[in-house]
Order: C-alpha cells, then sequence, then structure tokens
C-alpha cells in the first residue's frame, strides 16, 4: 500500500510540475517548487501516519524495559530469619528490575555458605552465577567447583543451589571426588550444603585415586 501511495504521488508531483511549467506566465499560478513542498509534505504525512499505525512499531515502543544498577567489587550477604546463609564476593554485579529482581556477576564470584553455628562449611566459585530474589536461589555456571572443609570436591558445568533447602543440585555431568581419594563420575547431582549426603543419579564410574595423585 504504502509503495502504491508512493508512486501515486510521484506521477502527482510531475503532473502538477508539467501543468505548472504550462501555466507559470499566468498571474496567480503557484509555482513548482512550491506544487513539490506540498506533495512532499503530504506524502510524508501520510507515511509517518501509517508508521504511527504499525502493530509492530507500537508493541516495540510500548515494550517495558528492566531497570539496571552497576556495581564493583562486591561483598553481599544472604540471610535467611535472621541467620547468616551465604557471603558472596564478585568483581562486578549489574542488578536488573522487572516484574522480578535478579543479581547477575558475569566476571566470575565465589561463595562462601555457612552452617548454623555460623562457621564456613563449603565455598563455591564460578565463571558465571545469577541471584533470583524472588525465589532465593543462586545459578553458578562456567568451570564451577564446590569443596567443604572436610575435602571433598565437586566439578561440573552448573550448579544451583536452594537458599531455603540449603541444597546443591544439577542435572548436569559430574565429577565428585571424596576425602577418601575416590572420584564418582555421572550425571545428575545433589547434596546437603556441606556437600554431605549427596546422590549421583547416573553414575558412570568410579576412580580409586592413588596417594602421588590425591593432591591433583
Amino acid at each position: 500500500m504504502i509503495k502504491h501511495a508512493l508512486e501515486a504521488s510521484i506521477f502527482f508531483v510531475k503532473r502538477q510540475t508539467s501543468t505548472v511549467k504550462q501555466e507559470e506566465n499566468f498571474p496567480g499560478a503557484f509555482s513548482s517548487s512550491y506544487v513539490l513542498r506540498l506533495t512532499f509534505l503530504f506524502f510524508a504525512s501520510f507515511f509517518f501516519g501509517g508508521c504511527e499505525n504499525d502493530p509492530d512499531v507500537v508493541n516495540r515502543s510500548n515494550e517495558r524495559k528492566p531497570a539496571i544498577e552497576e556495581a564493583f567489587n562486591i561483598t553481599s550477604f544472604l540471610s535467611a530469619n535472621g541467620q547468616l546463609r551465604a557471603k558472596l564476593t564478585a568483581p562486578y554485579m549489574k542488578r536488573y528490575t522487572l516484574d522480578s529482581t535478579y543479581l547477575e556477576f558475569s566476571r566470575s564470584l565465589h561463595v562462601n555458605f555457612y552452617d548454623s553455628a555460623g562457621k564456613v562449611e563449603s565455598q563455591v566459585d564460578a565463571l558465571y552465577g545469577k541471584y533470583l530474589e524472588t525465589q532465593s536461589k543462586v545459578y553458578l555456571r562456567d568451570s564451577v567447583v564446590a569443596f567443604n572443609v572436610k575435602g571433598d570436591t565437586l566439578r561440573t558445568p552448573d550448579l544451583w543451589w536452594d537458599q531455603n533447602n540449603k541444597k546443591f543440585y544439577t542435572d548436569k555431568v559430574v565429577r565428585f571426588k571424596s576425602a577418601s581419594k575416590i572420584i564418582y563420575g555421572g550425571k545428575g547431582f545433589e547434596a546437603d550444603q556441606d556437600l554431605s549426603n549427596y546422590t549421583i543419579f547416573q553414575p558412570t564410574g568410579i576412580i580409586i585415586v592413588p596417594d602421588s595423585m590425591a593432591a591433583q
């Protein structure tokens, strides 16, 4: 429809211009430049008016955008019922607020998890993390390593921490090295926050680590 309107406007310009040229010696005739300006204004108003009523344009202009806050060198404490649950440190953070709020840590993070006595019982490192405030959950991904004070270590591509249930879980491939020098491999994992009472849902094998390799 816009193409037809454009063609019609061009035809109108040409016709009016030729008419003016034929009658330019008569008193009261419009100049050709004035006719061109009128035609351009008519076409422009028609074209932009059509754009304003285009559903896609209207929908894009009405899209809500989240409010974003930035912060550097973050130290954040997570608590529940007045009890310290975790301490998070990160070099950079973004806070997004729309219908729900979440914190994004795109430049790595470290988290200490605390027991009921306020002592560190496990720690986690990851290259990326996100804290979902309304769900009280932390999502970690990229080179995730979790370890406890006993010496147990979990490695996985991504990991969830449930703040309310004090649980770690993932449906990805895991490698769990226990303090007793045994490595368990598999897919799908769940454990308490201190990495005790763990379950590997699809185990793939067990490796006993020699003393010479225990530190690796």
